[in-house]
């Protein structure tokens, strides 16, 4: 009885074997052996700015650069830039961001679509003349490169509230100053930019003291810059 019950079985699945043989030629010969269709869409989406996410507009501001002009979010309109809050005289990771700002200037030199705005966090000491010659110290040569300063309270709020970047004096810490190492991504239209994370979470911001930060940053440049 059981004998019968095993060759019953063992039939069935001879007869489901043929069935899935005959489907699989069928498909080969009618071209459609793979049907994928959510695997393409994301293979076609994969690195294109719809991938991008939009956290908001740039908060405004007015501040005044190395060349003692007025610079405001209007004479980025029309341009995908980068900003930092810095300053000139930091020991630590200023040197680390500006060195790797440098990096993303030479990439897009003389695309006047790309600009970059360093706002100083010190601006009691750091002067439009001083920022100059910083400016000079590290080689900048991009015309749309702005190395901004204006009054305390006023960065303070930007950054801190405007932005959600971290910025403070502190007497403790090396220069008297802390603040965060991340750079803001803006596109043509004024909108801060980001990609996702491997969760699917908004980065919000670039690591400014990264290597993996500044190489990601690169790339969504490049495809805001073709939007």
């Amino acid at each position: 009885m059981k004998n019968k019950k095993y060759l019953g079985v063992a039939i069935v699945i001879v007869i489901v074997g043929i069935f899935a043989i005959w489907e699989i030629t069928s498909r080969i010969k009618s071209g459609a052996v793979v049907e994928a269709s959510g695997l393409d869409k994301v293979g076609n989406n994969h690195g294109e700015t719809g991938d991008l996410v939009t956290i908001g507009k740039v908060p405004q501001f007015s501040l005044t650069n190395q060349d003692g002009k007025t610079i405001t979010n209007k004479d980025y309109d029309g341009k995908v830039y980068v900003i930092e809050f810095f300053f000139s005289t930091c020991p630590t990771i200023c040197p680390i961001m500006n060195q790797n700002m440098l990096k993303i200037e030479k990439a897009f030199f003389g695309n006047p679509n790309f600009g970059i705005a360093s706002i100083t966090i010190n601006p009691e000491h750091d002067t439009p003349a001083v920022l100059k010659e910083h400016a000079a110290q590290l080689g900048v040569k991009s015309s749309n490169w702005h190395f901004l300063t204006g009054e305390k309270d006023y960065i303070f709020d930007l950054s801190n509230k405007g932005f959600n970047l971290y910025a403070g004096q502190n007497d403790k810490a090396s220069g008297g100053f802390e603040h965060s190492g991340s750079f803001a991504l803006v596109d043509k239209k004024g909108n801060i930019r980001s990609r996702k994370d491997e969760y699917g979470n908004p980065m919000v911001y670039y690591d400014g003291t990264e290597a993996h930060g500044v190489a990601a940053i690169m790339n969504d440049i490049k495809l805001l810059l073709r939007e």
